[in-house]
C-alpha cells in the first residue's frame, strides 16, 4: 500500500494534552463540524490508500458508542450522543474508495478494571464490535504504550501490567484473524504481529532494513530498526509519524507543519527504504483537519507526482551480466517492462550480478529506484550504483538492502550509462523494476536558534543559499533583511521568520518561523560545578549535558530578576542513542531560593517515542528561581538529561 494515514482525535484534543489521563468528562468532546468526508477527501487527494481511526487512545474515551462503556460519544453534546464517528469513518472510506484501520489501545486510564483479568474481556468485547460492524478492516493497530498513572474509575493510581503476557496476544490475535480474515496487525508489545515499529516516529527507517524478524524470541531497538537479516516471519516496517510535532492537536503547533523538504525526506527514508509512510493528521477541536496540513499533504503529493514523472529508463538500452541459462522468462529487458510480475533472475548458483542501462545521449538525473520480486522472499544483501561519467565509472553509491522498493538519492550527475551490481544476496537475486529519475531541487527551509547570549543564529542547508529574515513577525521577503552573521537582539520575546534564496535558480524555500521567549543572557544555573551543565541553556538543541545521580535529582535556575511565569518547557537528549529522558517530574519556582512552590507535576506523555519540546503550563506565579526535578526516566535508571530548558513568560 506504501501510504495510508492516521488520524488522531479525542477528549485531549480539548485539553491541550499529549494523552489523556482518562479523568476527562465526556461532555467536553464537540467536535461541532466534524466531517469525515473531509479526511477522507484530503487522504485520498494526497495519494493515501487508506486511513487508520484512532477509536480509543489511553484516554479510555471511544469515539463510537460502544455499549461496554458509558465513556463515549454517546454521553458526550456532540450530535446530542447520537453520533459514531467510526460509522461516519467507515462510510467515508467508502466513498473515497480508501481502506479502513483502527487503532485501539490496549492501555486504558480510564476503565476500572485495567490491570485485572476482568479487562481483557472488555478490550475483546470492543474489538469484536469495531471488527464486525464496519465492514472491511485493513489493519488493527495495538499501541505499545501500555500500564502507568491513570484515572481508573476514579482510583487515580498507578497499575503496571506485564504488556508480553496480560492481553494474552495468541488468543486475542486468533480472535482478530477469525473476525477479519485479511487484516494485519500492528503491534510492538512483544509478540509478533504482521507489522513492526521501527523504534522511532521521527519518520525514518534504517538505510539497512530487511522486512523480517524471529517468530519468537527478543526483539531489540535494532532489530526494530533494521529487521534481521535471518529472521523466519516477514514483519515488515511500518514507519509512522505526524504531520506535526505531536499526535495529537495543539493551536501552538500552525507553524510547525512539515514542510515539502521535510515530507520529501520522509518519503525518501520510509517508501524509498522498503517501508510503508503512515502520516498522521491531528484533528481539531471543530472536527476538520488543518487548512496548513491540508495545503502540506497536497504539495508534497504533487511533488511526488512531479518527481517520477518521467522515468528516463523507459526505452533505454540494457544489458547483464548475469543471465539465467535456458529461459526466456527471466531476462534482463523484464527490469525496464514496468510490470512487478516480472523480473530478471541469475542463475540459482550464482548470488551476485550486474546490470548496465545505456542512454542514446548524455543524461542528467539524481533518483535511481530499484524493487525486488518479493513474493519469493527478499534477497539483496549489497549492491553498488555506478554512472559512466567522462569515459570512467564514477561510484554513486554503495547501500545494502532493497526489498520491495529502494530509491537512492544523490547529487545530480550527467553520463550515457549508469551499472548497477549486486556485490551479495542470499540466494540469486530477482529485479522486477528499475527506474531513474532527474528530481528538481527543493530549497530547504533555515534553522533558527536563539543562543544564550540572546544572538540569533540562522543555518543554511547549503552553502550557495542566500538568507533573508525578519524579526516582527513578517513573512521574509528579498527586501527584508539579508543574513550574514549572528544578529543580536534585546533580551525580550522574539518571533524570528527566514527563507533560503537561491540566485541560481530564482527559487525561495518554505519560511521558517522560532518564537523565542526571553533570553537567557543573565541565567545562571546554581549548585552544579560541571561547566558543561551551560549546554542547558546554549541554544542548540544537540548539545546535551547527562546528571548521573539518585533520582530525585534537581536542576536550579537563577533567571537574573523575578519574572512572571506561566510555564516551562523540556527538550530531552536529541541522539538516537539517546539517555535520560526524563518522563516524570515536579517544576518549582521562588524568589529568593529559600522558600519554593510547586506549581507543576506530572508526567511528558510519550516523550521516549517522540523527544520534542514538552510544553507545560500553570497558573502565574512570580519567579527569580525555577527548579526542575527529575523523579524518573524512561529506562529506569539514575540518568537525567537535558538538551534545553526554557520558560513561558506571562
Amino acid at each position: 500500500m506504501e501510504y495510508y494515514a492516521f488520524v488522531h482525535l479525542s477528549v485531549n484534543t480539548y485539553t491541550d494534552m499529549a494523552w489523556g489521563f482518562g479523568n476527562e468528562d465526556a461532555r467536553i468532546f464537540n467536535p461541532t463540524n466534524l466531517d469525515c468526508r473531509q479526511w477522507a477527501r484530503i487522504c485520498k487527494e494526497a495519494g493515501m490508500k487508506g486511513i487508520i481511526l484512532t477509536a480509543k487512545h489511553h484516554s479510555g474515551f471511544c469515539l463510537w458508542p460502544s455499549k461496554y462503556t458509558e465513556y463515549s460519544v454517546k454521553n458526550s453534546p456532540w450530535k446530542n450522543g447520537k453520533g459514531d464517528i467510526v460509522r461516519e469513518m467507515a462510510d467515508a472510506c467508502k466513498v473515497y474508495g480508501l481502506k479502513l484501520g483502527i487503532y485501539l489501545s490496549p492501555w486504558d486510564r480510564n476503565h476500572p478494571d485495567y490491570g485485572k483479568p476482568e479487562y481483557i474481556t472488555y478490550f475483546r468485547n470492543q474489538l469484536k464490535e469495531l471488527l464486525t460492524n464496519y465492514g472491511e478492516i485493513f489493519e488493527v493497530w495495538f499501541d505499545g504504550a501500555n500500564g502507568g498513572d491513570g484515572y481508573y474509575g476514579g482510583a487515580n493510581e498507578t497499575r503496571k501490567i506485564d504488556r508480553k503476557t496480560y492481553y494474552d496476544w495468541t488468543n486475542t490475535y486468533k480472535m482478530v484473524r477469525e473476525l477479519q480474515p485479511k487484516i494485519v496487525i500492528w503491534n510492538d508489545n512483544g509478540d509478533r504481529a504482521d507489522l513492526r515499529w521501527v523504534g522511532t516516529e521521527a519518520g525514518y527507517v534504517g538505510k539497512t532494513n530487511w522486512s523480517l524478524l524471529n517468530a519468537t524470541g527478543t526483539v531489540t531497538h535494532d532489530m526494530l530498526h533494521y529487521g534481521v537479516e535471518d529472521g523466519n516471519a516477514w514483519v515488515p516496517a511500518e514507519v509512522n509519524t505526524s504531520i506535526r510535532p505531536e499526535w495529537f492537536y495543539h493551536i501552538r503547533e500552525d507553524t510547525k507543519v512539515k514542510t515539502l523538504p521535510q515530507l520529501m525526506d520522509l518519503y525518501y527514508n520510509s517508501i524509498g527504504r522498503n517501508g510503508t509512510l503512515l502520516l498522521n493528521f491531528p484533528i481539531m477541536p471543530n472536527g476538520l483537519i488543518h487548512e496548513n496540513d491540508e495545503k502540506a499533504a497536497l504539495e508534497f503529493a504533487q511533488e511526488v507526482k512531479k518527481v517520477f514523472a518521467v522515468n528516463l529508463a523507459k526505452g533505454a538500452k540494457i544489458e547483464a551480466s548475469n543471465v539465467r541459462a535456458n529461459s526466456s522468462d527471466f531476462r534482463v529487458e523484464n527490469v525496464l517492462d514496468a510490470d512487478k510480475n516480472t523480473y530478471w533472475a541469475t542463475d540459482d548458483q550464482l548470488k551476485s550480478g550486474s546490470l548496465i542501462i545505456s542512454f542514446d545521449k548524455p543524461t542528467v538525473f539524481n533518483r535511481f529506484l530499484v524493487q525486488e520480486y518479493i513474493k519469493l522472499g527478499q534477497r539483496v544483501k549489497t549492491f553498488k550504483l555506478e554512472a559512466y561519467v567522462n569515459q570512467e565509472w564514477k561510484e554513486l553509491a554503495n547501500e545494502t538492502t532493497i526489498g520491495y522498493k529502494r530509491i537512492l538519492c544523490f547529487p545530480t550527475v550527467e553520463a550515457t550509462k549508469i551499472r548497477f551490481t549486486i556485490l551479495d544476496a542470499k540466494s540469486c537475486p530477482l529485479i522486477s523494476n528499475i527506474e531513474i529519475y532527474n528530481a528538481p531541487q527543493i530549497l530547504t527551509a533555515p534553522q533558527i536558534v536563539r543562543k544564550q547570549s540572546g544572538e540569533v543564529q540562522i543555518i543554511a542547508s547549503d552553502s550557495e543559499s542566500e538568507i533573508y529574515y525578519t524579526l516582527d513577525g513578517n513573512t521574509p521577503t528579498l527586501n527584508s533583511n539579508k543574513y550574514r552573521n549572528e544578529v543580536k537582539t534585546a533580551n525580550d520575546k522574539l518571533e524570528v521568520k527566514a527563507i533560503a534564496y537561491s540566485p541560481a535558480t530564482g527559487k525561495s524555500s518554505a519560511i521558517a518561523e522560532e518564537k523565542f521567549d526571553i533570553a537567557k543572557k543573565s541565567w545562571k544555573i546554581l549548585g552544579i560545578e560541571d561547566k558543561d551543565v551551560y549546554r542547558i541553556l546554549d541554544g542548540d538543541p544537540n548539545s546535551v549535558w547527562h546528571q548521573n545521580k539518585e533520582m530525585p535529582v534537581d536542576v536550579v535556575i537563577d533567571l537574573g530578576k523575578i519574572e512572571s511565569l506561566v510555564g516551562f518547557r523540556y527538550l530531552p537528549d536529541q541522539s538516537l542513542r539517546s539517555k535520560g529522558i526524563v518522563s516524570k517530574y515536579k517544576f518549582y519556582v521562588s524568589t529568593d531560593n529559600k522558600n519554593w512552590e510547586l506549581v507543576n507535576e506530572g508526567e511528558f506523555s510519550n516523550i521516549n517515542n517522540n523527544p520534542l519540546w514538552q510544553n507545560k503550563f500553570f497558573k502565574l506565579a512570580k519567579a527569580r528561581y525555577i527548579k526542575i526535578t527529575a523523579l524518573e526516566n524512561t529506562k529506569g535508571d539514575n540518568v537525567a538529561g537535558y538538551a534545553e530548558i526554557d520558560v513561558v513568560t506571562k
